[in-house]
């Protein structure tokens, strides 16, 4: 029987990850009723300490969280659950309520003009070096039904997020559905430059028409 470690006030800390990309989403409290709902509900339930009454995530905005899978930590004290969250996770309309940088690291980002070959590299070694865990592996392995299926899933979530007016939102989603895109492309052995190659004849079509 697992004994959880609640504070004094009968609460334990959930933090809420992205199933797919492992993303921490965000962090509120549950108590044993709302721990009990989520496990009943399939769907994430808290604490409010504020209002001091349960609530159900998504239950007024939509944006629900479908729990995938729960853990706790070595103390016991602490939890940890994977969902799927459908639209953004933070009241503020951003994906993550850990949007914002506590130091100036974010100044010094470099955009990286060879992000997307990098990705496709890095894609192309797990199929050849499969590693344990890889949501890539996963993708690869349970084959070509999966990987559609995901492409459309992403497709959806891009229709979606453009009908809304958070554009963070839906770069994150076009974001999800170009890397999904790229599993598809070297699953079916198809490289960055043939569609270069592809847009290449097309765009020289229009310049010559």
């Amino acid at each position: 029987m697992i004994e959880l470690k609640y504070d004094e006030k009968g609460l334990i800390p959930a933090i809420i990850q992205d199933h797919h990309t492992k993303e921490v989403l965000m962090m509120a409290y549950m108590n044993e009723t709302s721990l009990k709902k989520t496990f009943e509900t399939g769907r994430t339930w808290f604490y409010s300490r504020s209002r001091n009454q349960l609530w159900n995530k998504g239950e007024t905005s939509g944006n629900y969280q479908e729990v995938v899978k729960a853990s706790y930590d070595c103390d016991e004290d602490t939890l940890l659950f994977e969902v799927i969250q459908h639209g953004p996770a933070c009241h503020t309309g951003n994906r993550s309520c850990f949007y914002r940088l506590l130091t100036e690291a974010e100044k010094d980002l470099k955009i990286n003009p060879d992000i997307v070959d990098n990705v496709m590299k890095i894609i192309k070694d797990r199929k050849d070096n499969p590693k344990e865990k890889s949501y890539t592996n996963y993708l690869l392995r349970e084959g070509i039904d999966k990987i559609l299926k995901k492409v459309g899933e992403e497709a959806s979530e891009v229709i979606i997020a453009s009908k809304n007016t958070n554009k963070e939102e839906l770069i994150y989603e076009i974001s999800d559905m170009v890397y999904h895109i790229l599993v598809l492309m070297v699953q079916k052995g198809i490289e960055i430059n043939d569609i270069k190659e592809e847009l290449t004849k097309r765009f020289m079509k229009e310049d010559n028409s």
